[in-house]
Formats: structure tokens, sequence, C-alpha cells
């Protein structure tokens, strides 16, 4: 684990997967059984990019909330247009991160 997914789980949220580039993040959340209440996407990503893998996990009609992170403006909309519940600001600190997951939890 990392110090994100150790911090996470510290404060009650279990991880269950993370990837390396959006083609894996595609493919470990279609072979999940149960999907995750939250996903959390990044933008910059070999392979295939976090608004690619974001239209690609939302069109098997899962009900995941997607908090997408950028600092980039245009992306944060274009995010927002395929489906993203939510965007965090990059950098972000882990207490913004806990608090952006937890209001999405709360919709």
């Amino acid at each position: 684990m990392n110090i994100l997914e150790d911090l996470l789980e510290a404060h009650g949220f279990k991880v269950i997967g993370t990837a390396a580039n959006g083609q894996i993040a595609i493919d470990k959340f279609n072979s999940l059984p149960t999907k995750p209440d939250v996903v959390l996407m990044d933008y910059r990503m070999p392979n295939k990019n976090g608004i690619e893998a974001t239209v690609e996990i939302l069109k098997s009609g899962c009900t995941s909330k997607i908090i997408f992170a950028t600092s980039d403006v245009y992306i944060k909309e274009q995010a927002l247009k395929v489906g993203a519940t939510s965007v965090i600001n990059k950098p972000f600190n882990f207490e913004e991160l806990i608090n952006k997951i937890n209001d999405v939890l709360k919709k």
C-alpha cells in the first residue's frame, strides 16, 4: 500500500484497487463484482487519460461517483460534462480529499 491508501483506510475507507494507467483502471473497474461507491480519477495517465477512462467506466451504467483530479479548468469542465460527479483541484491536501469524498457520498 502507499501513503494515500493508508490514510484513506485510516479514515474508514476501503481501497479496493489502484491503476497505473487509464486502460488498467477500466479493466480493473469492469472486473470488480461489486462496484465502488467512489472512484478517484486523475487526468494525466498513460494509455488512456482520465476523461477517456471516465467515459468507459460510466458506459457500464454504474452508479459509482467519480471524483476527478486536475488543475486544468478546461479539463475540469470536460470531466463534469462526461459525467464526473465532482472535481478536486490539484494540488490538494489530504483533508480536502477526505472532505470531497464525504461530500459526494452525501449526494
